[in-house]
């Protein structure tokens, strides 16, 4: 009987047998060869990620939501982050998921974004919208009503933007990628990110 490898073990298998310096360039991690461990930083979080346990833990305090609430999407983006990233820089160009090739997938069934949820919660909440983002490791930058730059991974910034409810509009909510993205993730992985970085903003 042929065995099924899931997505997280063959990315396991796949990191292990990589050279480290060539991942630490690629992804800009940082790796403690003694122990095996790589250390990643995400949504303003560091975590280790140890190739000989297969393990990933939090090394600051937040980061916990990473690995239990967000964990499914978490854990399978951020070791295919290790195993796929490219030596390239983000360019400040924007995009919309779905005007990436297979961009669809955003828009189908279960993977639908939630993007209605995070307007609505924020709908007259600008702050609390930019103080969780800001919480979450990002930095403010010019567009809607208010808009953070999130960090999921080193070399995929993710820009979220929120448009306020008025008299003649509900609110909104748009999620864009830099025009780089799918040179470090294909767009099945892409959508656990966009999940991750829609998905914090609805945490207490």
């Amino acid at each position: 009987m042929a065995v099924i490898i899931s997505g997280e073990d063959k990315a396991w298998e796949t990191l292990s047998c990589m050279d480290p310096e060539e991942v630490t360039e690629n992804a800009c991690v940082s790796f403690d060869a003694g122990r095996n461990i790589y250390t990643l930083k995400s949504f303003g979080h560091s975590f280790a990620i140890n190739t000989s346990e297969r393990q990933i833990s939090s090394l600051t305090e937040g980061g916990e939501l990473f690995l239990t609430k967000l964990s499914y999407f978490f854990r399978l983006s951020a070791l295919w982050y290790l195993v796929k990233a490219a030596d390239t820089s983000p360019t400040g160009k924007l995009v919309k998921p779905s005007g990436l090739p297979g961009g669809d997938i955003f828009f189908r069934g279960s993977h639908v974004l939630p993007l209605e949820a995070v307007a609505k919660k924020y709908a007259q909440n600008k702050d609390g919208f930019t103080e969780k983002g800001l919480f979450m490791g990002g930095k403010k930058v010019n567009y809607g009503d208010s808009a953070i730059e999130l960090c999921p991974f080193p070399r995929i910034p993710v820009t979220a933007i929120l448009w306020l409810a008025d008299e003649e509009w509900d609110a909104r909510f748009d999620l864009l990628f830099d025009s780089t993205c799918l040179r470090h993730l294909p767009i099945d992985i892409l959508w656990s990110v966009a999940m991750m970085s829609v998905l914090i903003f609805m945490q207490r």
